[in-house]
């Protein structure tokens, strides 16, 4: 029998641990190393034999990066592997050869080579890193890590914690091996490649003590390949108070959270238990609701504190949508609707049944893959419209590099910053965002067997 999620919660109650911060080794110029290779982890229950991973450091997840605004990112990334791989720095708006996008910002890492990546952080917020080379194998074999940047001291909430909880799943065997299945055309199809185990933090369980009446502050990253992430709370006070890094003018006060494929959100949270009892968070799955995280509630209870403050915002561009232009994109694809119309790769143009052959199943506009031609040709400082037709039968997590954009609401209003959008099936959005970073930039489902089989595009800015 192969570890499932029931298998992690089973465990959800047997032991107690708390959440730590590793930090990466530093040099003196405070430089630091992340060395991608192959290593083992204990990532299954005890009872199952260790795993064979791809990690940073031999970590999974990699080392939480932890600067504060305005400092210098100074990393050297070491290849390892038998392939080539590169690092994307997901979320941060970064100088364009720094966003790690081998063939369009960069050659490729080969293997038994490096490459440094040296950059301001111009951004507070929760950030991760990733390959952006193989995707689809490299992030599902343990290729992953946050980056924090914090406010200024002055600046941070007062909270009594502040904790990372990473959500991932895996696609393990009954050996707790993960399955090299990463090019089936199924998920590439379909929903993506979902996995049979979750954790948090690549822990079967998370559980930590916590004060009642505390205060803490969570910061939850999604770097699962396709699953989404439908939250609920027992015991705990939420409010939503930044979205992919980028802070919320007003903390908003919810009961669940969702999150696709690399989004993050930061919840501010008040533990509303009393001592002796546990708050939890929870999954919603298709066969019930499971607890993700737990808190063994310790008393004496901790003062009321007022709602929470905004966090403080980061530095960002006005969306004036008097003077956007809009560029249309329209998606189409996939298992159930399929491309009747065919589409152009790699500047041919193939009928569905040749497409699918290449294991190319999705098209934007039209054109399947990176064309030679970008999406959206902008000036600095331009303001693009893009309104997105899903018209395809599954969900898609829509991810903007080097900027963030907002989404356009009914009246014109304006949506929170973001830079991954969900969309459902048949579903139509509209996002706008100042196009003020040059360079040329993904634009691209977030699921990579989406990705990698069709669904990604760029754009440039000059």
């Amino acid at each position: 029998m192969s570890p499932t999620r029931r298998d992690f919660l089973a465990g959800a109650s047997a032991a107690s641990f708390l959440l730590t911060h590793h930090s990466a080794a530093q040099t003196a110029t405070g430089r630091v190393t992340l060395d991608a290779a192959q290593t083992r982890i204990q990532l299954a229950p005890p009872e199952f034999p260790q795993t064979e991973v791809w990690a940073y450091n031999a970590q999974v997840p990699g080392h939480t990066l932890r600067h504060t605004r305005g400092d210098i990112l100074d990393v050297q990334l070491k290849n390892n592997l038998s392939q080539d791989t590169t690092i994307h720095w997901h979320g941060l708006r970064l100088p364009n050869p720094m966003d790690g996008v081998p063939g369009l910002t960069q050659a490729p890492v080969t293997p038994g080579s490096s490459f440094d990546y040296r950059f301001a952080l111009r951004d507070a917020g929760t950030f991760w890193y990733h390959p952006h080379a193989n995707s689809v194998e490299q992030v599902s074999r343990g290729l992953a890590g946050v980056l924090v940047v914090d406010e200024p001291k002055a600046e941070r909430p007062d909270v009594d914690a502040d904790e990372v909880l990473v959500l991932d799943d895996w696609r393990m065997a009954s050996d707790a091996v993960i399955r090299d299945d990463f090019g089936a055309p199924h998920d590439m199809s379909h929903a993506g490649r979902l996995g049979n185990y979750i954790t948090v933090n690549a822990r079967p369980e998370m559980r930590r003590a916590a004060p009642a009446g505390g205060r803490l502050r969570l910061r939850l990253v999604n770097t699962a390949t396709a699953r989404i992430f439908d939250l609920r709370f027992r015991g705990l006070q939420v409010w939503l108070a930044a979205l992919d890094a980028m802070p919320l003018e007003t903390p908003t006060k919810v009961t669940e959270v969702a999150l696709a494929p690399a989004q993050r959100a930061d919840l501010l949270v008040d533990i509303t238990a009393e001592a002796g009892e546990e708050a939890l968070i929870a999954s919603v799955e298709r066969d019930g609701t499971f607890a993700l995280a737990a808190f063994d509630v310790t008393g004496p209870a901790r003062a009321t504190r007022p709602a929470p403050a905004a966090l403080p915002p980061n530095d960002m561009p006005k969306v004036d949508l008097n003077e956007a232009r809009q560029v249309p994109l329209v998606m189409a694809g996939g298992a159930m609707r399929g491309l009747p119309d065919g589409g152009m790769w790699k500047g041919d143009r193939m009928d569905m049944r040749q497409l699918a052959g290449a294991g190319q199943f999705w098209a934007f506009n039209g054109m399947v893959g990176m064309p030679d031609a970008p999406m959206v040709e902008a000036f600095k400082g331009e303001t693009i419209r893009i309104p997105i037709d899903n018209r395809t039968a599954f969900a898609h997590a829509m991810h903007l590099h080097g900027m963030h954009f907002r989404e356009v609401l009914d009246g014109g209003t304006l949506g929170p910053w973001r830079d991954t959008l969900l969309l459902g099936a048949g579903q139509t959005r509209e996002i706008a965002f100042v196009a003020d970073n040059p360079g040329d930039w993904m634009f691209h489902c977030h699921m990579p067997s989406h990705q990698m089989s069709g669904m990604m595009n760029w754009i440039r800015v000059s």
